[in-house]
């Protein structure tokens, strides 16, 4: 198999699904790439372990198990394809393979992941339909220093796993260990604060507030949790500017606890939205549109969030009739370059303005972007463009 061992069992996976992503998105971002994944090799295949960016553009999926035989990565392996390939579908050594056509490859950076013993045991890569252009040596060096990062975290010891899903998340319930951030949302024509979003950090726990809460769903701790996050983001709310209302993300599960909806009610006298995440299908809707009533009626004003990401968030448009609809940033980012999100977001502009809701653009990170959606027609934005989630001060 040209240097690749053809009896290595792919290794013992012990990376954080969350940690591995952040590395993925690294490498496509300064690489200027599309699709970053990394494999682990098996008997003439490699496994795509986990893969950010536009995967169903190149078509690539988690899970996937490419032929090892017909890829770029073990002809980089054994010498036979420099790590990084430009202009793939003219260069004479790539525009015949199979795998060119398949994936819609332009250009290719790869660099080996490596077990403690120096075999190479999978492949970080990076991959563009464009021809890459802006790719040379710092490309392969960046891509290899990361290699080397997930090389390094591969041969550490896995840490024991907790004795149950719930407990990391009960010792937080217990200790009170939350901490707010806030973002602000913009007026896209002028940068002027309008509103904030509230975003729970758990500065004790490893992995992120992602998976604490996937660890609360699974022990049936999400709407206990979630509570406790609103009830820390109310502590922050009367320290921000007048008028600029501050939007609590809760699931539709968590609203429909008796505790929530009193806690909501108790603060009506601050600027609150409540924002509607999609942690798990409705399975009532008559009972969620009920208690939402009466938060409104009380002056608390409803967005939904991810608008876009999926049906069930669509779902939540059409069926909750919300004060404000949140654009995920799946339709936001490369909007400026990109016809069919352009398409997308100029009809939910329509839609907005139809049904009198205001939009937001979520995950504005470029000039470029913003200027386009000023273009569309949508009036406010939210992104690491105008702010970053930060504590208050």
């Amino acid at each position: 198999m040209n240097g690749i061992p053809p009896s290595s069992a792919p290794p013992s996976i012990t990376l954080s699904p969350t940690w591995l992503h952040r590395v993925l998105d690294s490498a496509r971002t300064r690489l200027g790439m599309e699709v970053a994944w990394m494999s682990t090799f098996a008997e003439g295949t490699q496994r795509i372990r986990a893969a950010s960016g536009e995967l169903d553009a190149m078509h690539v999926r988690e899970g996937m198990e490419p032929s090892l035989e017909g890829s770029y990565c073990v002809r980089v392996l054994s010498g036979q394809l420099p790590p990084v390939v430009t202009a793939a579908r003219r260069n004479p050594r790539t525009r015949d393979l199979p795998v060119t056509a398949e994936l819609g490859i332009g250009s290719y950076v790869g660099a080996p992941v490596r077990a403690p013993d120096g075999r190479p045991i999978g492949m970080l890569c990076c991959l563009s339909r464009d021809d890459g252009a802006q790719l040379d040596g710092a490309a392969s060096r960046t891509l290899e220093l990361l290699a080397d990062l997930i090389s390094d975290r591969l041969a550490e010891p896995a840490p024991p796993p907790p004795a149950d899903p719930g407990e990391r998340v009960r010792a937080v319930l217990a200790e009170g260990a939350v901490v707010t951030h806030v973002q602000p949302v913009v007026e896209l024509a002028t940068g002027a604060t309008v509103a904030y979003e509230a975003l729970a950090r758990f500065p004790d726990v490893a992995g992120g507030p992602a998976e604490l809460f996937s660890d609360a769903a699974l022990a049936g701790l999400g709407g206990e949790l979630e509570e406790l996050a609103a009830r820390a983001a109310l502590a922050v709310a009367p320290r921000l500017p007048a008028g600029r209302p501050l939007g609590v993300n809760l699931s539709p599960q968590a609203l429909l606890r008796p505790s929530v909806t009193e806690l909501l009610l108790a603060h009506r006298h601050l600027d609150l939205g409540v924002e509607v995440t999609e942690h798990s299908p409705v399975e009532d809707y008559d009972a969620l549109v009920a208690v939402l009533g009466v938060l409104r009626a009380a002056g608390v004003l409803l967005a939904v969030d991810d608008a876009g990401a999926g049906y069930a968030s669509l779902r939540h448009v059409l069926r909750l009739q919300p004060d404000v609809i949140k654009l995920d940033i799946a339709l936001v980012a490369g909007v400026h370059t990109d016809l069919a999100r352009r398409a997308l977001v100029a009809a939910m502009v329509g839609f907005a303005a139809a049904t009198g809701a205001r939009l937001v653009a979520e995950g504005v990170e470029e000039a470029a972007e913003a200027a386009t959606l000023r273009e569309l027609g949508v009036e406010f934005a939210q992104g690491h463009l105008y702010g970053r989630p930060a504590p208050l001060l």
